[in-house]
């Protein structure tokens, strides 16, 4: 009688996203809302709470081994906060976690945030199979690209 166990293939896992509100914006309702869309379609999802700085938010995402790490962000500071994650994740050779976000956005910022490396972000009114689906395409990219499939 022979024992095999069936072959773990790495693509097909769960997509992980630890998701946020970063700096001292209370308003949690719409990444609430989003973490449960997300889980909903089948992702595990880590929700890290108010008032989070990006340190903490990197720190959640290496240890949780994630695949994004989604921000939520109303108060204005989303330069500063995007930026910072960004560099945090560089700096912990972490360029294979997607960075994407939502919130209350200027067009010409959100620009400039893609243009430095932020994915996608999200404005009130998107569809929640607009973002289920970015992330579904962009993860499997993203884990083909750096070798995590």
């Amino acid at each position: 009688m022979s024992s095999t166990q069936p072959s773990k293939d790495p693509s097909s896992r769960r997509i992980r996203v630890l998701v946020a509100k970063p700096g001292l914006d209370g308003h949690d309702r719409g990444i609430k809302i989003v973490a449960a869309t997300l889980r909903d379609a089948g992702m595990e999802v880590i929700y890290a709470g108010l008032r989070q700085t990006p340190a903490m938010v990197v720190a959640a995402a290496v240890q949780e081994d994630v695949d994004a790490i989604g921000l939520s962000v109303l108060s204005g500071a989303h330069m500063v906060i995007f930026r910072e994650t960004l560099d945090l994740l560089k700096s912990n050779h972490c360029e294979h976690i997607l960075l994407f976000g939502g919130g209350i956005i200027p067009p010409e910022d959100v620009k400039a945030l893609q243009d430095m490396g932020v994915g996608r972000l999200f404005l009130p009114g998107t569809s929640s199979d607009e973002y289920i689906r970015y992330l579904e395409e962009e993860i499997a990219r993203r884990r083909i690209q750096f070798g995590r499939d």
